[in-house]
């Protein structure tokens, strides 16, 4: 089985980052693609970076679907360009983001997300409520830290994550935490036995859920929202683009 995990930034020590990951969590077997776009954000953090970090990101995806890949994984837990995948590809697409969610309403009541940055939290919301999930979710913590920062680890992001987490046990009563960054990866396990409480990392969720869908054989609907562009011409540097 081969599985292509796309970073949709373009930091490249993000994507060996989710790479190892997905890896981590994959099945004897199951060949892990990881890969960025060539263009686009640094990092993805708001509105106005996740536009930009779209077109690349499926580019790319659809170079990897030419190869072979068996599902996709976008690991960036807005689930950045999720609907405009789906209607592109003919393989399922995974959300990190809807993935992790999914994995921490099956372990605990009540779960919290710990995120970046404070206006990560209206996208975040918004998922929420398409998902059906949010009234599972405790609360949305912001740590106030950059994406880019968790790739320093003088930065101290580690340990603001650490205080949103235990606050989300003391004053949200939640009973699992979602970690809301793929660039937060690596930290799960130790987050976990550190607070005592199930640590939900994307990327490893989003991994499984693909795993499951290639072997159950399915794939995403092509009837209604997902059904296949139709042909016409795109203008400009978009031409590429066209269905």
């Amino acid at each position: 089985m081969k599985i292509h995990v796309v970073n949709p930034n373009t930091t490249q020590s993000m994507t060996e980052k989710i790479a190892e990951a997905a890896r981590a969590a994959a099945s004897p077997g199951t060949e892990i693609v990881a890969t960025q776009p060539a263009m686009g954000p640094a990092s993805i953090e708001g509105y106005y970076d996740e536009a930009f970090a779209v077109p690349g990101m499926l580019a790319v995806m659809r170079e990897e679907e030419r190869r072979g890949a068996e599902a996709h994984v976008i690991a960036c837990f807005d689930d950045t360009g999720l609907d405009a995948a789906r209607a592109m590809a003919s393989v399922p697409v995974v959300g990190i983001g809807e993935a992790a969610y999914h994995a921490a309403s099956l372990i605990a009541g009540k779960f919290a997300v710990v995120t970046t940055l404070a206006r990560s939290i209206p996208p975040l919301q918004h998922n929420l409520v398409r998902y059906g999930l949010i009234s599972r979710c405790a609360s949305i913590r912001a740590a106030g830290i950059e994406v880019l920062a968790l790739e320093d680890p003088s930065s101290g992001a580690v340990e603001k994550l650490e205080a949103e987490i235990e606050a989300a046990k003391l004053h949200d009563r939640a009973e699992a935490i979602v970690l809301g960054c793929a660039g937060m990866a690596d930290l799960a396990a130790k987050l976990s036995a550190a607070h005592g409480l199930p640590v939900v990392d994307g990327v490893a969720a989003a991994v499984a859920f693909a795993e499951a869908l290639v072997r159950l054989k399915l794939k995403t609907s092509k009837l209604g929202g997902y059904a296949s562009p139709l042909p016409k011409s795109y203008a400009g540097g978009f031409a590429d683009f066209a269905p």
